[in-house]
Parts: C-alpha cells; structure tokens; sequence
C-alpha cells in the first residue's frame, strides 16, 4: 500500500467512490456529565498561549492531476476544491532523526486535512516573520489560499514549496494517531532544506499575536 492509501485508511476519510469527507467532532470525555471538568478551556487557551511557538503552512499537491501539474507558478486552491491543498500551522515539531521524523497536530474537523491525507505527502513551511499575512490568508477557511502566492515544486512530493520561506521539509505521510478532537500526523522526511528567507528572523506565535 502506497502513503497515499495508507493515509487515507488511518483516517478512514475516503469512501468507495473516493469522495472525502472531514470526521465529527469526538465525544471524548474524562468526567461524567454530572461532574466538573478538571480543566476550564478558556484556562486552558490562556496558560497554554504562553509558550511562543514557530508558524509553518503544510501543503499538498492536487491529486490525479487537479491543477494541471505546472512548475514554478501561481496558483489557486480552496478548501475541497480542485489544486493543491494547505492549511496554517503552528503545532509542528522535529520527532526522529533515524529515521528522520516530524509530526504536526490538525484538527479532526479540518477541511484541508483530507486532501493531505489523499495526497499522502505534504511540505512543511518554516515562515519567516514578514509572513504573518501569508499565515493569515492560509489559516482562512473556504478561500482561495493560493491566489497571489508565488511557489514551486517540492523535489520529491510536488507539494507547493512557498517562496520568502526560512526553511521546507517535504515529506510522506509516515503514521497517523487520535489525540483527543485533533489527529497527530507522523511525516517522514525525504527531502529538505533552507528557503529564500533563511537569514530572516522566524515568525513567532504568542498569547494571541504574532511576534
């Protein structure tokens, strides 16, 4: 089984006639109805906010040829539609280095989420702190994501590799676990490198706003 049919049977997202389709949110609970939960979410979002993270864009490359398969272009994509696919991420993290392994955290709701998982492979965007607009306009839902926005080819899954960037990670989908109402996505690694911003300080998320 190839990763794209790995990815797609991991995540039980893809039908017979391969429509594809975003999971419910999980009825998960620690506590019974009738007792407090440990943790209020709105503490949770506040304390939580404290640690700064950096800001990537996971991107796929459309699948059965969907946008016509051209170079260094631009080109647009929207949520369940036809082209590549992406999505702003800021709970992206290395995992191994033998194997070389990173992991990135999607809500099961994600609408973008599933045609990452059909793709079967996906690039990593470092961005640089010139981007925040680039992070907004891929964090948006149902938008034309890619319109405006200069890219490539990466070397090995096609997946749009962002111009202006610190730093790429092109990567198979390796394994994919439940973590609650988000999916932890295993990728690893099969090509990388340094982007046209690697001197650039890094795009930083922190209590609510970029830094």
């Amino acid at each position: 089984m190839g990763h794209a049919g790995m990815a797609a049977a991991a995540v039980r997202y893809l039908r017979a006639d391969h429509t594809v389709e975003a999971l419910p949110r999980p009825e998960l609970r620690c506590v019974r109805e009738d007792e407090r939960a440990p943790v209020d979410q709105g503490e949770f979002r506040r304390v939580l906010g404290s640690f700064a993270s950096g800001v990537t864009v996971v991107t796929a490359p459309a699948v059965g040829g969907e946008d016509g398969g051209a170079g260094p272009a631009v080109v647009g994509g929207e949520d369940g539609g036809a082209g590549p696919a992406g999505f702003a991420c800021q709970s992206f993290s290395s995992l191994s280095l033998d194997p070389p392994l990173v992991a990135f955290m999607v809500g099961r709701t994600s609408t973008t989420w599933p045609r990452i998982a059909r793709a079967g492979v996906f690039c990593v965007n470092v961005l640089s702190a010139g981007q925040a607009g680039l992070c907004r306009a891929f964090a948006a839902s149902g938008t034309d994501k890619f319109a405006g926005v200069a890219h490539d080819a990466a070397p090995v899954s096609g997946a749009p590799r962002l111009a202006g960037t610190l730093a790429w990670i092109d990567c198979a989908v390796h394994a994919v676990h439940t973590g609650g109402d988000h999916l932890v996505v295993v990728g690893r690694v099969t090509a990388l490198g340094t982007g046209e911003g690697a001197e650039e300080p890094p795009l930083l998320f922190h209590r609510g706003r970029f830094l």
